[in-house]
């Protein structure tokens, strides 16, 4: 499987996700870069869809990829009664590109919940 390094060993790439992950989760959307945000976006997406499954098992395999058990809650009460996450079998999350940061010339884009 490919993926993005980020510039990151493994434990500070799992670490920046899974704070990532719950910033998003937590605010429903998120500005970041463009690479951050691809690699955040299907990981986003397995979250929902064991959200939608809402088993205990389910429950404990979020906790594990998300920093906030509050978080946790809200995905599986509030997120997936969205009509818009019901009616659907993938695709929960959408990129809009912004431009790129003035410092660096980096891509920047809007992670967000399609609702």
């Amino acid at each position: 499987m490919a993926y993005r390094k980020l510039g990151r060993n493994s434990s500070a790439r799992k670490a920046l996700f899974k704070s990532i992950l719950t910033s998003f989760f937590k605010h429903e959307r998120i500005e970041t870069t463009e690479a951050k945000a691809k690699e955040i976006s299907g990981l986003a997406e397995q979250l929902i869809t064991l959200a939608k499954r809402g088993d205990l098992a389910a429950r404990r395999q979020a906790i594990a990829q998300l920093a906030d058990e509050d978080v946790v809650a809200k995905l599986f009460s509030e997120i997936v009664e969205y009509e818009s996450v019901k009616s659907r079998q993938g695709g929960y999350t959408r990129i809009l590109k912004l431009g790129v940061r003035r410092g660096d010339a980096t891509p920047m884009v809007i992670l967000e919940l399609v609702k």
